[in-house]
């Protein structure tokens, strides 16, 4: 059964950083195409970011381009999202989500996630 455990989220001031962390275990993390997603109350999940098996390839929301990194380490199995630049939209539940049969087709939808971690709450004050 594989296990993910997201750690690292907190309250930060806008403009300021955070940096989540996701721990795997008990599958094949180095399989996987990992991913973050976000709940913000009283709205849907929605994609934030993916990552191939490789580490190579990353993809990100329109929201969130070229203010968060997504990067991963197979050898830990860890995956981890750097988060710069925050603004008080990106406050939400942060779940990071993982998938042997993610495509390029697929990435940003949630139903191509077989295993999610409990999330973990970030809060952006103005």
């Amino acid at each position: 059964q594989v296990q993910l455990v997201e750690s690292g989220g907190g309250l930060v001031q806008a403009g300021g950083s955070l940096r989540l962390s996701c721990a795997a275990s008990g599958g094949s993390f180095s399989s996987y195409t990992m991913a973050w997603f976000r709940q913000a109350p009283g709205k849907e999940r929605e994609y934030v970011a993916a990552i191939y098996p490789n580490g190579h390839s990353a993809y990100y929301g329109e929201s969130v381009k070229g203010r968060f990194t997504i990067f991963r380490d197979n050898a830990k199995s860890t995956v981890a999202l750097q988060m710069n630049l925050l603004k008080p939209e990106d406050t939400g539940v942060y779940y990071c989500a993982g998938s042997p049969r993610v495509t390029i087709y697929t990435y940003k939808e949630l139903i191509s996630y077989d295993y999610w971690g409990q999330g973990t709450q970030v809060t952006v004050s103005s």
